[in-house]
């Protein structure tokens, strides 16, 4: 993969494909992380007098035009970041992004509207999906891929305009390769992997992939309740994917044969009911009573999880332990967290609900060796897939 240093850019057009799918609020952005995470590849092409033409999604707005999606407050916001005009284009390929894009000089930077206003972005049809890449393509001279968070997407904006247009990947890009590869390659034991999240079934490949690497898996969060039932343990009213059960039994038997230590939940915050204020208690994670749900590990399972990365020399974390928007039901992610944070190991946050996890609960972002721009994407590198992304650069 060419990066940033082997592209010429002065006076050029580049397109950059960045990742700014943050949250919103009605138009008031929640967590800029993302956004941040892309201005070292902007401000690099800026510097060399690039004329710089940011493209992102937002959302699924499915191919149509919805204002509820507008890149119109990221805009707002990157032009608050890099502390310069960012030129907005009211469409994505048509007058208004060719008039933008005509008006930039060396080292000014426009950012596109919403790609996936386009139906073109993410079709089946490849045709159809190459028709857009073409008009986008033909926007500029050169393509960066630096949306690390899309690069397991088969979309025009990732995958067919590099194919177009002379190409190298973005710093973030770059980076977020460099971390997984230490995680694949030849990581430093012990290495332990944390999941968590709602579904058993978004983890399936990655958790029979890494029962080949790591030498510890700690599963919590909505998906150990499969792995309780599958065990033959009463789980009440919490997140349960009885379809999964058979294969869940086949991963706790390949864990016991390869000597990977598969660690569960030995107690969970039972609630009467999914809800902020919801009436709960403490139960031995093997016992939970047929009225109640899991919603967070208990204080003992933050101990024992703690106590499973403290000598570790590896971490990835992926997925929250509870429902921590919910602030009664925080703190066995805070505990992985800041467990984390205390270890003497390469530390890495996969993205997703745990980088928005970090944030949301006020940790030092510079207490882990990386966070992950890209849930999805990390997980399907470490499932050992090829991201369509990733190979249009490499190409």
């Amino acid at each position: 993969m060419k990066d940033l240093s082997q592209l010429d850019v002065k006076g050029r057009r580049v397109l950059v494909r960045a990742d700014l799918n943050v949250p919103l609020e009605g138009d008031v952005i929640t967590d800029d992380g993302r956004i941040r995470a892309s201005l070292p590849t902007i401000r690099d092409l800026a510097g060399r007098g690039a004329k710089v033409i940011v493209c992102a999604h937002l959302g699924r707005p499915k191919g149509s035009v919805n204002p509820k999606y507008s890149l119109a407050p990221v805009a707002r916001r990157l032009s608050e970041l890099l502390e310069a005009d960012v030129a907005f284009a009211g469409d994505v390929v048509g007058e208004s992004a060719r008039s933008v894009v005509a008006g930039l000089g060396e080292g000014q930077v426009a950012l596109l509207e919403n790609l996936r206003f386009e139906a073109g972005e993410e079709s089946k049809d490849d045709a159809l999906r190459g028709e857009f890449a073409q008009k986008l393509a033909g926007l500029a001279e050169l393509y960066v891929g630096d949306g690390f968070g899309a690069v397991h997407r088969r979309h025009a904006s990732v995958y067919d305009v590099p194919r177009i247009l002379p190409h190298a990947a973005g710093g973030l890009v770059v980076t977020e390769v460099e971390v997984l590869r230490r995680l694949t390659e030849d990581p430093a034991r012990p290495y332990a992997v944390v999941l968590g999240g709602a579904k058993v079934s978004d983890k399936l490949g990655v958790i029979a992939n890494l029962l080949t690497k790591v030498d510890r898996l700690l599963i919590g969060g909505g998906m150990a309740y499969t792995f309780l039932k599958a065990q033959g343990f009463e789980v009440g009213q919490s997140l349960l994917q009885e379809d999964q059960l058979d294969q869940v039994r086949g991963f706790l038997r390949e864990a016991d044969e390869r000597g990977v230590e598969l660690v569960l939940p030995v107690d969970v915050l039972a609630a009467v009911e999914f809800a902020e204020d919801a009436e709960y208690e403490v139960v031995d994670a093997t016992a939970i009573p047929a009225d109640r749900q899991g919603l967070d590990i208990g204080p003992r399972s933050r101990e024992l999880f703690a106590g499973k990365l403290a000598d570790a020399k590896t971490v990835f974390w992926n997925g929250p332990m509870g429902v921590f928007e919910f602030e009664a039901f925080s703190g066995g992610t805070r505990a992985v967290a800041e467990a984390l944070v205390r270890a003497q190991a390469f530390t890495v946050v996969g993205g997703g609900d745990s980088a928005a996890a970090v944030r949301r609960l006020g940790l030092p972002e510079d207490g882990f060796s990386h966070i992950s721009t890209g849930g999805g994407a990390s997980l399907e590198y470490l499932e050992g897939k090829t991201l369509p992304g990733l190979a249009a650069l490499e190409g």
